[in-house]
């Protein structure tokens, strides 16, 4: 029997309205301290851990970082529940799953490195004939570093036709970043529910325990996860104080439990092994919660985009919608872009991305739409892969375009969300991505053979142009 909040959250504190493709209530934000209770009263008054809760509740707290992290990076949420987490009855190791991989260090048999560009068509959703929740069809692409290290990420697909039943999940490693491809995901927290479409965003912090409906059947879509750190909103610099991704279009969820008292499995992950926690009472029984440690959505279409309005290139930073820091100051962990409809004036400027070899490692998805500057195979559900100073660009066909049109306003990625994980660390690729998937496809790297040098077909006019400025001509000292 779900219960849940009405409005009774903190005085001041913006809920949303249910939608049509979404019946839940939110709480505006992004990285508030928000209070929520479902039941008015639950809430202690002035103090976290009274002697006594009203209705015999018991009292959890949950940490997000160190204790004595400094108050803008001190992370934490106090749970006011039916049954506390310590009631359960042990754990018992799972079973590895062959496709999920936490370890991306070379020297694990399992992970390869790749020094050109790779891509992967569509991930198949499982077949009819298997049951696989988002548990079970969690597969491992890519990543850096190890949780035990407590710096690196990984990135992963979920291919799912099953909803979880009596069964939750609580990732120990690292935050995830979830971004649905096909089919909503409806996703229980500890702190309230939440609805998640493609285009939208769903960040579960590390240490939450959720559980994941299907209610429009399979499901497909990316995951990023990141070890040590946690998402913030990218500074904005000469932006001043708006722009790109805003604090107000997050979206936290408000209190709501259910009184459901049956056997239910809790599935931890820690330090990539499964562990399976048997007990006698649903996870999700938090009548009341408050604290800035939570979990969070954002629809990526509610971004504002900046560019330039006069001439070249902005550096790509200007598309992050989230960041995570490294242990290097001014170094980010992770950067999470995204490529969505924006206009395109800049004068006298060659337009598509300029022939470039960035020291980032960049991943790129696509939610919806359709994205040119990648491989043929670049849908919905795939993927594209550059390691660190890998050089990528256009072909010459879309060069020599770019060099000869009219350079009038036009909208670009009309109806279309792409995205980006770039990283400053390197990664290793998983040996499902490159061995099993059965998607992978290399990027045709005759894409370029046209590139030629135009430039000797110059070299009398330069020799014109040297003679003129008085300098020796090109290939002078082979005539003496």
């Amino acid at each position: 029997m779900p219960l849940a909040a009405s409005g009774a959250t903190a005085q001041g504190t913006f809920v949303t309205h249910p939608a049509e493709k979404d019946p839940y209530k939110y709480q505006a934000g992004f990285g508030n301290s928000f209070a929520s209770e479902a039941l008015p009263g639950t809430l202690p008054y002035a103090q976290n851990s009274p002697q006594k809760n009203k209705y015999d509740l018991y009292t959890e707290g949950m940490t997000g970082a160190s204790f004595v992290a400094p108050r803008a990076e001190n992370l934490h949420a106090w749970l006011y529940r039916i049954r506390p987490s310590v009631a359960h009855q042990g754990f018992t190791r799972l079973p590895d799953n062959p496709d999920l991989e936490s370890c991306f260090l070379p020297l694990n048999p399992k992970v390869h490195t790749s020094p050109t560009q790779l891509a992967w068509h569509p991930f198949d959703l499982p077949p009819d004939s298997a049951k696989v929740d988002f548990v079970d069809g969690l597969k491992t692409i890519a990543g850096n570093g190890d949780p035990t290290l407590r710096e690196g990420l990984a990135i992963h697909m979920y291919l799912a036709n099953t909803s979880m039943e009596r069964k939750a999940f609580c990732n120990t490693d690292g935050d995830m970043l979830i971004l649905p491809q096909q089919g909503r995901l409806d996703i229980q927290t500890e702190f309230g529910k939440l609805m998640v479409r493609s285009g939208e965003l769903c960040v579960i912090q590390r240490g939450m325990k959720f559980k994941v409906v299907l209610p429009d059947g399979p499901s497909r879509g990316y995951i990023q996860e990141i070890y040590g750190s946690h998402y913030v909103l990218p500074e904005l610099g000469p932006l001043g104080g708006h722009g790109l991704a805003n604090a107000r279009d997050f979206e936290s969820p408000i209190a709501s439990f259910d009184l459901d008292q049956n056997p239910w499995k809790i599935v931890y992950k820690v330090c990539g092994q499964l562990h399976s926690c048997a007990q006698e009472h649903t996870p999700f029984d938090v009548v009341a919660w408050h604290g800035n440690y939570v979990p969070y959505k954002y629809a990526t279409e509610k971004f504002v985009n900046v560019g330039s309005i006069s001439k070249d290139h902005i550096d790509p930073s200007i598309f992050c919608v989230l960041t995570a820091k490294s242990k290097q100051p001014g170094v980010p962990l992770a950067d999470f872009l995204i490529f969505s409809p924006r206009w395109d004036v800049a004068s006298g400027t060659f337009r598509p991305p300029y022939y470039h070899r960035n020291s980032s490692t960049e991943f790129m998805g696509l939610l919806y739409g359709v994205y040119g500057g990648r491989s043929d195979g670049f849908q919905p559900g795939g993927a594209s892969y550059e390691t660190g100073f890998c050089p990528h660009g256009v072909s010459y066909e879309v060069f020599k375009a770019a060099t000869e049109a009219e350079l009038v306003p036009q909208r670009v990625s009309e109806g279309t969300i792409a995205f980006m994980f770039e990283s400053s660390m390197m990664f290793t690729i998983t040996d499902y991505a490159m061995n099993r998937s059965g998607k992978l496809h290399m990027h045709e790297p005759k894409m370029w053979d046209s590139l030629q040098g135009q430039f000797m077909n110059h070299i009398a006019e330069v020799n014109a142009d040297l003679k003129a400025a008085g300098l020796p001509e090109l290939g002078s000292e082979l005539k003496q």
